[in-house]
């Protein structure tokens, strides 16, 4: 008699050799796809509404080439802290449903801040957000405290998702006074900090991100295979006789949050620009190229170069680039069909 157990197994074997011999596995998620890029950006102190939020729209996926929304008018203004935006980056969330809008709470027109050494002393210590779903209904600002209680001041915030948290890496540049400061009347100089947050609501405890014994802010950060580069401004004052200070540093690290990233490349900028600020770092729509765009703060405003080699730490200046008038910090950001005809069409 045959054991009973060999009737299933028999049952088994003749499906699978039934089976099709290469059955198509689940159809994997199609790679996004990008018609242009969306500019968010300040144009100075120099106005009365130069330190509010405008946004320009590319001329299709040419990165050097846009088109003012809103008339060149403000998209979005303050109405809380400072009542001044500088330093605008948006980020659009890992499921891509959701952008977030940060930025500078920093108000400098007409000496209305103060002077820059008060404003670092006894500036905010908080940065903007807002919230949208189709990158033109935004929701009310808030105001959320990220640095601490010894810091003068929150400059250039940025973001990062990192995988490996599951969670956003907010970055920024503060001066931090000793504990026994209160007034903050000692020297000290501007160090990159994070603090990680999921809902740009809640964040963790603000950590020291890169000190390299000077002043160093305006970071930005990008990700090319398994490595994130960093692209900061060397703050160091020119008279200091080191050949970089007023340029960006390049480094690159295997992680986000790393301490100690590798040294790439620095003084770029020079040459081009009178010094430089405020990178913005974006990859091309359709092809291998990665742009930077460099605020020559005080002279042009933003100046854009490019590189095919992230690793190389060599850029050039991309030549006859139309940018919005007076452009200055901001970020870049890679947008679909359908959004690109939603802020078209606003």
């Amino acid at each position: 008699m045959r054991p009973r157990f060999l009737i299933p197994l028999l049952a088994l074997l003749v499906g699978l050799l039934a089976a099709p011999a290469h059955a198509d596995p689940a159809p994997a998620k199609a790679k996004q796809k990008y018609a242009g890029y969306l500019f968010s950006y300040f144009t100075g102190e120099g106005t009365a509404d130069g330190e509010q939020i405008r946004m320009a729209l590319s001329h299709g996926n040419d990165p050097t080439r846009y088109q003012e929304l809103n008339g060149g008018k403000p998209v979005l203004t303050s109405q809380l802290g400072t009542k001044g935006l500088r330093d605008p980056f948006i980020i659009r969330s890992p499921k891509g449903d959701k952008f977030y809008q940060i930025a500078t709470d920093l108000r400098m027109y007409g000496g209305s801040g103060g002077s820059w050494d008060q404003v670092q002393r006894t500036g905010s210590k908080s940065i903007m957000v807002w919230e949208s779903t189709d990158l033109i209904h935004w929701t009310d600002q808030r105001l959320v405290k990220v640095a601490p209680d010894t810091a003068g001041n929150t400059w250039a915030p940025e973001a990062y998702y990192d995988e490996k948290l599951k969670a956003y890496v907010v970055f920024w540049a503060s001066k931090v006074y000793a504990a026994d400061d209160p007034d903050h009347t000692g020297s000290t100089y501007n160090k990159m900090l994070y603090a990680t947050t999921k809902d740009f609501r809640t964040f963790g405890k603000p950590k020291v991100w890169n000190d390299p014994g000077y002043s160093v802010i305006d970071s930005t950060v990008v990700k090319d295979g398994r490595d994130y580069y960093r692209f900061t401004k060397d703050e160091r004052d020119p008279a200091s006789g080191t050949p970089c200070s007023k340029f960006i540093t390049a480094e690159k690290s295997r992680s986000l949050t790393d301490t100690s990233y590798d040294f790439v490349a620095d003084c770029i900028g020079k040459g081009v620009v009178d010094r430089g600020e405020g990178p913005a770092v974006f990859k091309s729509n359709t092809d291998g190229k990665w742009y930077m765009l460099i605020d020559e703060f005080g002279g042009r405003g933003y100046v854009l170069f490019e590189t095919t080699d992230l690793a190389s730490g060599q850029w050039t200046e991309t030549k006859n680039a139309a940018l919005p008038a007076g452009a200055r910090h901001g970020t870049v950001l890679p947008v679909t069909q359908a959004e690109y005809d939603r802020l078209l069409g606003s």
